[in-house]
């Protein structure tokens, strides 16, 4: 992966993301419409892999704007490692949550990093 694949994987992340977002779109619509509650509402701690403040702020921004998920805040451990505090709501449980996030901050990175070494 050089620079010259960057825009390349921009639009593929764009693309992947829209994705996203209308099927966690409909997954909020089918609960709604319908009798019940389907939710399993949790909160998770993700340490994330962002080297920069404008990487964990786009994951963070990312993560809000998918349906059903909410970033909560932010913390900086010891070692460096930014940590993002995500509510979920249709998640098994908080590894199925947090394997989401860990997969969309993997794509995110690879899209962003100019040389893509997100992964």
């Amino acid at each position: 992966m050089t620079w010259l694949t960057w825009p390349g994987r921009l639009l593929v992340f764009a693309l992947w993301f829209a994705k996203e977002v209308i099927v966690c779109n409909l997954t909020v619509l089918r609960d709604n419409v319908t009798p019940g509650q389907n939710s399993t509402p949790g909160i998770v701690r993700l340490p994330t892999r962002c080297r920069t403040d404008g990487e964990v702020t786009l994951l963070g921004a990312l993560i809000t704007l998918t349906p059903g998920t909410l970033t909560l805040g932010t913390n900086v451990v010891g070692s460096g490692t930014r940590v993002l505090f995500v509510h979920g709501m249709y998640n098994s449980g908080a590894e199925d949550l947090r394997s989401d996030l860990e997969e969309m901050e993997s794509r995110m990175l690879h899209a962003v990093r100019r040389r893509g070494d997100g992964r």
